[in-house]
């Protein structure tokens, strides 16, 4: 079970409820004004998962309204991109420059380093939201820019994919194991980046028709790296994936292949070699393939030589790969017994709690 954490206030009295809400929201990273027209019997309810570097988490509440300030970003910002998704009502939102209303299936991007206000008025909400760090987004921080405060879709295409995505995982959690989360936040990343490509690409087609079919040749670039990289990330476990195979693939010349990728900071065999190496990583300290060979888990991902993985592998995490494997596991295994623990001590304080609860136990 991968949930962290999750909040339901129905059995606090109800004229403490919307504080508890606030002195809940308050203690986290970021902070915002909130304010209910359903304080005095404010209903609602939070949960989050972690997936590794990622995480997801959903709230379900009454009328709201959040506002969060340049002074609650200059008091706490974690510099996050937020992907909101919304599965039921309406919410009003003002982000950069950009007022939106966002219904049913309709996802919106947005920046804890930027100013939000947003306003939840004609009956209950239901919101996902996927919190990711910005160096796992392969984007210009000036590309989204332009996305934030839009409206996107999550009825259809790329958007309909990732919205599956998130309500199976928000519905279906107990079928995970924890090994499962950094896996998931793989699948979730990466349909992210296809529904920001998708939507950067319209934009650059859109501005190519304003201009006489000419692409800005920046544009042009960054979808063709995009392109690219999704076409090696498919290939991983072959092993001749090579500079030549890409540039065949993709219709341009092996210079201009490694010329594109040294405007990423990187040659094009080393960008391989990490996403591989990460790959063996997520399997290395799975614990349902513990039993699998480390020479298969390097095959798998493309690395034909076991000597040549081990030394890969030394060289970019400083231990071989049998003791990254060894520490990971015997981590989890760690942490799975101490979530067993707290799991029977919930139990336990359960059974002495009175029904009648303060905010405090929310902590």
């Amino acid at each position: 079970m991968m949930i962290e954490m999750v909040v339901q206030i129905d059995d606090i009295p109800p004229s403490e409820r919307f504080a508890a809400w606030r002195a809940l929201c308050d203690r986290t990273t970021i902070p915002m004004e909130l304010r209910s027209t359903d304080e005095g019997d404010f209903r609602a309810t939070m949960w989050g998962v972690n997936l590794g570097q990622v995480m997801v988490s959903g709230t379900s509440v009454p009328s709201l309204w959040n506002h969060r300030t340049p002074v609650h970003i200059r008091r706490s910002d974690p510099e996050l991109y937020h992907l909101q998704l919304h599965l039921s009502g309406e919410t009003d939102v003002r982000h950069a420059g950009a007022t939106t209303t966002l219904g049913a299936r309709q996802f919106m991007l947005s920046c804890t380093s930027r100013p939000y206000e947003a306003f939840v008025g004609r009956g209950r909400t239901d919101t996902m939201t996927v919190a990711v760090p910005p160096p796992l987004l392969p984007f210009p921080a000036a590309d989204l820019d332009r996305l934030l405060g839009r409206r996107l879709s999550g009825r259809t295409g790329i958007g309909a994919l990732l919205a599956d995505v998130l309500v199976r995982l928000g519905t279906e959690h107990t079928a995970y194991r924890p090994a499962d989360g950094p896996r998931l936040g793989t699948v979730v990343v990466d349909l992210l980046t296809a529904l920001l490509a998708h939507e950067l690409d319209g934009d650059a087609e859109a501005g190519a028709g304003a201009t006489a079919g000419r692409m800005a040749p920046e544009s042009h670039r960054r979808a063709l790296v995009l392109r690219v990289q999704d076409f090696a990330r498919r290939n991983l476990h072959t092993p001749d994936l090579t500079p030549s195979s890409i540039a065949a693939a993709h219709h341009i010349s092996v210079r201009y292949l490694h010329r594109l990728f040294e405007r990423q900071g990187h040659t094009v065999a080393a960008w391989i070699r990490a996403q591989r190496l990460e790959r063996c990583c997520r399997d290395l300290a799975d614990p349902a393939q513990s039993g699998l060979p480390i020479h298969a888990i390097a095959a798998r991902w493309g690395f034909s030589h076991a000597a040549d993985f081990s030394r890969a592998f030394r060289g970019a995490y400083g231990i071989p790969p049998r003791d990254f494997r060894r520490t990971a596991l015997s981590q989890q295994v760690q942490q799975s017994q101490l979530s067993d623990r707290m799991s029977a001590d919930r139990m336990s304080e359960g059974e002495q709690d009175s029904p009648r609860r303060s905010p405090a136990h929310l902590r």
